[in-house]
């Protein structure tokens, strides 16, 4: 049974204030920290101020919670749903439901005596059947509005293929330190400065120079790369179909994230038309982990890849159904970190409990980074 629940205000990676939430049962307190983004699409759920954020919870949800079962995920996040009562969560805020949703979580998978990740798995669903620890996707170059430098892709990340998490970490970290010696004789010390989420931020202006770079030290390594465009960050259109055949083409690939603004659905139907059997083109500020996108997406074939962030659309059981339907889809899930991060883990077991294909927390460095990497270190040692 729910007691009591309290927030207070914390400073995410890049400084900026967020929520922690402690909610109290008669089992123990659970913590949660939520992050934020800097490259948000506009149909995300709406993050208010968080001393207004924290306010609600502690003066309005804190109140209304007090009794309730923290086993019942799916009618307390549907009681927070109607509580707020808008269709984006502008009234109470996504990041204050978020922050609660997660603790409440947490509340329920103490009181199963499961871990969070087999708990996640519980509450989804009979629909993931198979348990298995997510490829992750480190992101080692910084662009766009992630890093002070003039690249428009926002991540160059690469995505180690070897068959268990563990070898993958230490594979991405041994490439981590060799694409700093590299960059740093080739552009300066300077160049290996960090962006938001631990990707190096070189003087580089041109992303097929960045490309090049990582096929040179990638090479015979059994590695693939990844691409957030965010072209939804753009001005106008920078690239085209064209370009993005050519580098597919060239490069080991494994999917492109947003290569295309946020409502370009014609451009996204086009790539997916031409790219879709050979890698997964993959909507962020094109889906928002919104359930109604994702099934426009999917009627007018604009893409087979999406990126789940909870706090894109503000519980954890929204965050569930989404994943779902990408599975009904049969499309490529990537469970995704913020720019604006925290010490909290819950991606990692989310990751883990719906069996996503790609995690994407970042470069395998700073603490908030490595605290889902860890946690799923941690997590496959218990599975074996």
């Amino acid at each position: 049974m729910i007691k009591d629940i309290r927030a207070r205000e914390i400073l995410n990676s890049r400084g900026d204030p967020t929520i922690e939430v402690e909610l109290e049962t008669n089992k123990g307190i659970f913590k949660t920290s939520v992050p934020s983004g800097a490259s948000v699409g506009k149909n995300e759920a709406v993050e208010i101020k968080t001393s207004k954020a924290i306010d609600n919870i502690n003066n309005i949800i804190a109140k209304k919670l007090k009794g309730f079962n923290e086993k019942k995920q799916k009618k307390i996040d549907r009681f927070l749903i109607k509580l707020d009562g808008t269709s984006n969560k502008s009234n109470l805020g996504a990041n204050a439901i978020l922050a609660v949703s997660i603790s409440v979580c947490r509340a329920g998978a103490f009181a199963r005596k499961k871990p969070l990740y087999e708990y996640i798995k519980k509450i989804s669903g009979n629909w993931v059947r198979i348990r298995t620890m997510p490829k992750p996707c480190f992101n080692v170059i910084n662009g766009g509005v992630h890093a002070g430098n003039k690249l428009d892709i926002q991540e160059f990340m690469i995505i180690p293929q070897g068959e268990t998490f563990k070898s993958n970490l230490k594979k991405g970290a041994r490439i981590y330190h060799d694409l700093k010696e590299v960059i740093s004789k080739k552009y300066g010390r300077q160049s290996t400065n960090l962006g938001d989420e631990g990707g190096f931020s070189p003087r580089i202006n041109d992303g097929l120079e960045v490309l090049e770079l990582l096929r040179k030290i990638i090479r015979k390594k059994n590695i693939k790369i990844g691409l957030d465009v965010a072209a939804s960050q753009f001005k106008k259109d920078k690239y085209d179909i064209k370009f993005y055949q050519n580098i597919v083409k060239k490069y080991p690939i494994a999917f492109i994230e947003d290569p295309f603004g946020e409502e370009d659905w014609s451009s996204f139907k086009k790539i997916t038309t031409k790219l879709g059997k050979k890698i997964a083109i993959v909507g962020d500020d094109l889906l928002t982990t919104n359930i109604n996108r994702m099934r426009l997406a999917y009627i007018k074939k604009a893409c087979n890849g999406v990126i789940i962030k909870p706090n894109q659309i503000g519980t954890v059981t929204e965050t569930l159904q989404a994943v779902k339907l990408a599975k009904l889809y049969k499309w490529k899930i990537i469970v995704s970190h913020r720019s604006g991060e925290t010490l909290d883990s819950f991606i990692a077991d989310l990751a883990v409990g719906v069996s996503a294909d790609y995690i994407k927390s970042g470069a395998p460095a700073r603490g908030e980074r490595l605290a889902k990497y860890n946690r799923l270190l941690k997590i496959e040692s218990e599975l074996n």
